[in-house]
């Protein structure tokens, strides 16, 4: 856009009063208008929606690489295993301090 202007594109909808109150509900938690966020999930889905669609393209080694890669047994994470072993706030003994 020449010279900073700014160009809106109003967009209608016609919405249920069950889907507008969660969506008040959820903009008022996130302290953003109605408008602001409806926008950015509006935007947020579609940048996703793009990302998922996305083309990659590889050379065949490439690609051979990615699939031996990916048909490997992953191997252990050490901090992710003990985090999978640590027990849950909620189940017996539980430590707070680790």
């Amino acid at each position: 856009m020449a010279n900073g202007e700014r160009k809106d594109y109003p967009i209608s909808m016609r919405l249920p009063d069950a889907d507008v109150a969660m969506i008040d509900r959820a903009a008022s938690l996130r302290g953003r208008s109605r408008t602001d966020f409806v926008r950015e999930a509006a935007v947020r889905a579609a940048e996703e929606a793009i990302l998922e669609n996305r083309l990659i393209r590889m050379s065949e080694d490439g690609f051979d690489a990615f699939l031996d890669a990916v048909a490997r047994p992953a191997a252990p994470v050490a901090e992710m295993v003990d985090l999978a072993e640590r027990p849950a706030p909620w189940e017996p003994g539980y430590r707070a301090e680790r």
